[in-house]
């Protein structure tokens, strides 16, 4: 499918790019730029300037190796991934990382996964900035809790099942199973609940979301790798869940019954799943 229409794709259209009127990315600023959830393909405009004009990237371990290849080959590349239960840079380090690159007046891109303020920790490291009085630009991003949802054939909102969202992360800081979450109140405030980085602890949050009157029937869809040639979904119910082994990570868990949709809404499979742009 993909080899008949790039016969037709008009190649020269991305070199309009060259003349557009981004905004400039001066020395001694940090960009805190969304990558998306997975294929290249699937970072803003703004992201693609950043990467061409940038001096360093600080990246995360969900950004992908064929976006990073969109730079030029004279960009200092510095990883900065975290991955639970392996060892990781302290999130101190990695902003005073940006400010101490920013200082010796470069070009600082600081590329997270998904986007950098949902659960990407963008804040923490925009707070960081301000105390040092370095200048910085947000570029958002599409988060894996809406991309890779999209990519498995699942509306995360649809009239006929639900008309409200609720997002949360499966660990905090010390990856535990957040203390300040109210399970009670959770497990009933939205039809669909999409939960990141829940897989290593996705016993115990059924758990706490059953025993707050959560249906044991209710459907849950966990989509890995999204939005990659490797993503995988596995469907099950919240009661199953729990008995759940070697599940593929990074994953998004959808807890609700928009899982349902996927079964006429599938499209990214075969050519389309090879295709490395997305």
């Amino acid at each position: 499918m993909f080899r008949q229409l790039t016969r037709f794709w008009p190649r020269r259209h991305f070199a309009k790019l060259d003349g557009a009127d981004f905004p400039p990315f001066l020395p001694g600023t940090v960009w805190l730029v969304g990558a998306g959830p997975g294929g290249p393909g699937l970072a803003s405009l703004l992201a693609y300037h950043a990467l061409g004009e940038a001096d360093v990237i600080v990246y995360d371990a969900l950004v992908s190796e064929e976006l990073l290849k969109l730079a030029p080959r004279r960009v200092e590349r510095v990883f900065a991934g975290k991955r639970g239960g392996k060892p990781s840079p302290k999130q101190v380090d990695i902003s005073l990382q940006l400010v101490d690159f920013a200082r010796q007046g470069k070009r600082v891109l600081r590329l997270k996964g998904g986007d950098p303020f949902m659960f990407g920790r963008g804040g923490e490291e925009a707070g960081a900035l301000v105390k040092a009085g370095v200048p910085f630009r947000i570029v958002p991003g599409i988060s894996a809790g809406l991309g890779g949802l999209a990519y498995a054939g699942i509306p995360i909102t649809h009239r006929d099942t639900n008309q409200s969202v609720l997002f949360l992360t499966g660990h905090d800081e010390h990856g535990t199973v957040p203390q300040a979450v109210d399970w009670e109140a959770v497990a009933t405030a939205a039809p669909v609940i999409v939960m990141f980085m829940a897989v290593k602890h996705l016993g115990l949050i059924a758990s706490r979301l059953l025993a707050s009157g959560r249906a044991p029937g209710d459907k849950v869809t966990i989509i890995s790798h999204a939005a990659t040639p490797r993503q995988s979904v596995i469907e099950t119910t919240l009661a199953q869940a729990p008995h759940l082994i070697d599940v593929p990570t990074p994953a998004i868990v959808v807890l609700g019954p928009v899982g349902a949709y996927r079964a006429s809404l599938d499209w990214y499979v075969g050519e389309m799943r090879r295709h490395i742009f997305g």
